[in-house]
């Protein structure tokens, strides 16, 4: 739409056109004016008017504002001045000899034109930014940027109009780039100048703007601006900023997981697609934290619907809420349900008839199921796995999914030990070829799901300590739940059945040094927050393993995913357990160890809990 505005910048580029040309003119003679060439200089000029008229609207020089003048529209200058340049050399070649045009002044009119054109565009851009913004910037907290590379150039351009932010220097680890400069900020030092940097500015903020950073170099910048009392911000990941769903500008607060150094998992989505569309899927567990974020992962490949079964009737209310505001289009069934149910189960496979089902429903803390509670661990994660997977056999399912844990490989606790006869019972079931696939499942610990120690610290933290670690040794693996249930789809598009999938969990994290970092982020040292050990709780082990003694594994084409090969499962196991599992009575911890030391002789029982 030509408005007058488009109209005033039509004038003013028309106008330019005519100073550039008879300064082409001026210059050329020393700035006298060359009477002799008048005819050259009228006619000429309405002739690159005419030119110049059509050249611009055809490199659309009039679809840009000139408050927000960027590289775009002066590629639209330059293709229109390319344009009446040429009309000039025309001009100039084939000009008869009554009308003659001086060879300079071909090349003086587009460099004065180009000037002229784009310096008025710039003008405008910088009038209009100080109009709306020149009292403001400067007057932001003053901040320091992380990362002088395409990150933090972006962010700079970005926070060039904040009224928030006041960007006063730059530091980055290129030693090329130390004292340069990026839209008028300084780089000033490196990562390890980061406390000096922010003392000589009085800063108080640092805007981490390296989102491809290793972790070690972001735990080692978080340690440096946490100790100088900075607080810590994050941009979003490139893979983000890249695919348009955020800007440089939104920026949050540095989170523990940012400096664990897990990278964005990339699933075959073709073939999970092919398994989830239009399919009908059962979740048990799925208001648990890895259940809950199955359901939202599974929800973005269009299954024809999803049997929410739960037993915590809050944790069914909230999952089911979260379709109804966030994928409404889902037909979601939410049914309260004990997994150890067989009729229940019965009931709802025979009504639904699932045709993948993802069983993520267990008893999972570990001291918590060590002392008073085996037998309801055994009952919930070996009973409870049983009837499932027999109801959803009986009604045809395509794929059984269990979600294991690392803690089944030489477990020392009754919550392993009942996962490792999990992932057996189902290597039976699979083993006598009823149409269903059954696929296991490993992995470690899972950032900020229920009863994690991340949760733990961070209301230790918010109530001012102490942060309490059980060994200043032990160590842990993790992945964000995301992660976790990405992979979880992945392992079970690729399966054929019978396999344990072992999760890429990285390198183990010293929980010590997650509790220090946890501190740092929250703005404390720790002298403020201290940190307490209160020694191995029942069952626990230092150092946490993915794979059993017997076991090797097997790649798969997916790089974070692994296939274990256990031992053979004994002769007559599935019966014994269902034998056991269906007597009457409740066995004491010391009976239920006994007897999965039976099944699972690599299963070594922690002394400390035995009564």
């Amino acid at each position: 739409m030509f408005n007058y505005r488009s109209a005033l910048v039509l004038a003013f580029d028309l106008f330019m056109v005519l100073v550039a040309w008879a300064g082409a003119f001026l210059i050329r003679f020393n700035f006298n004016w060359p009477y002799a060439f008048n005819k050259e200089i009228i006619v000429g000029g309405i002739a690159l008017l005419l030119v110049q008229l059509a050249a611009c609207r055809w490199a659309g020089l009039y679809r840009g504002m000139w408050s927000f003048a960027s590289l775009p529209d002066l590629r639209r200058v330059l293709k229109a001045i390319l344009i009446s340049t040429f009309a000039v050399l025309l001009l100039t070649i084939f000009s008869k000899p009554d009308y003659l045009i001086p060879r300079s002044v071909a090349v003086l009119y587009p460099i004065l034109l180009l000037l002229l054109m784009g310096g008025g565009r710039i003008a405008g851009r910088m009038w209009k930014e100080h109009h709306l913004y020149g009292g403001a910037v400067g007057q932001g907290k003053p901040v320091v940027v992380v990362g002088a590379g395409t990150a933090g150039a972006m962010l700079l351009r970005e926070l060039a109009r904040s009224v928030e932010w006041n960007v006063v220097a730059l530091v980055d680890d290129d030693r090329h780039k130390q004292g340069l400069e990026i839209s008028g900020c300084r780089v000033e030092g490196t990562t390890e100048d980061i406390a000096i940097v922010l003392h000589n500015h009085e800063a108080r903020h640092v805007i981490l703007a390296m989102p491809s950073a290793p972790a070690d170099v972001l735990q080692r910048i978080t340690k440096s601006a946490t100790e100088a009392g900075a607080a810590l911000f994050t941009v979003p990941g490139l893979a983000e900023l890249m695919s348009g769903r955020v800007a440089i500008n939104m920026m949050r607060p540095v989170r523990i997981e940012d400096l664990l150094g897990r990278e964005s998992v990339r699933i075959d989505t073709d073939n999970v697609q092919a398994m989830l569309t239009g399919k009908r899927i059962l979740v048990t567990g799925a208001g648990g934290s890895i259940g809950s974020e199955l359901c939202r992962q599974l929800s973005r490949f269009e299954p024809a619907s999803i049997v929410l079964l739960e037993t915590s009737e809050f944790a069914l209310y909230m999952i089911e809420q979260w379709f109804g505001e966030h994928r409404p289009e889902i037909a979601v069934v939410p049914l309260a349900g004990d997994v150890k149910d067989a009729r229940r189960l019965a009931q709802i496979c025979a009504e639904h008839r699932p045709q993948v089902v993802f069983h993520a429903a267990a008893y999972k803390h570990v001291p918590l199921m060590e002392i008073g509670n085996a037998w309801q661990a055994a009952r919930n994660n070996i009973l409870g796995t049983l009837v499932v997977a027999q109801a959803a056999q009986q009604a045809g399912a395509e794929r059984f999914v269990l979600i294991s844990t690392d803690k089944a490989v030489n477990p020392t606790n009754v919550m392993g030990a009942t996962k490792r006869m999990a992932e057996m019972v189902c290597e039976v079931l699979h083993s006598r070829h009823t149409g269903t696939r059954f696929q296991m499942v490993r992995f470690g610990n899972v950032l900020g799901s229920t009863g994690s120690v991340i949760p733990k610290f961070q209301s230790q933290i918010a109530h001012g300590g102490p942060v309490t670690v059980t060994h200043p040794d032990i160590n842990r693996y993790f992945m964000s739940i995301p992660e976790a249930a990405q992979l979880v789809l992945q392992a079970a598009a690729m399966g054929e059945g019978g396999e344990i999938f072992v999760l890429d969990m990285g390198e183990p994290v010293m929980i010590v040094d997650l509790a220090r970092n946890m501190i740092r982020l929250s703005g404390y040292t720790e002298d403020e927050i201290r940190i307490e050990f209160t020694g191995l709780r029942p069952g626990e082990k230092l150092y946490e393993e993915l794979l059993a003694d017997a076991e090797e594994t097997l790649p798969t084409p997916h790089e974070k995913l692994r296939i274990a090969r256990s031992r053979a499962v004994p002769e007559g196991f599935y019966e014994d357990v269902l034998e056991w599992l269906s007597q009457k009575g409740i066995k004491s911890d010391d009976e239920v160890r006994t007897c999965l030391k039976h099944w699972i002789p690599e299963y070594i029982p922690d002394k400390s809990c035995h009564g």
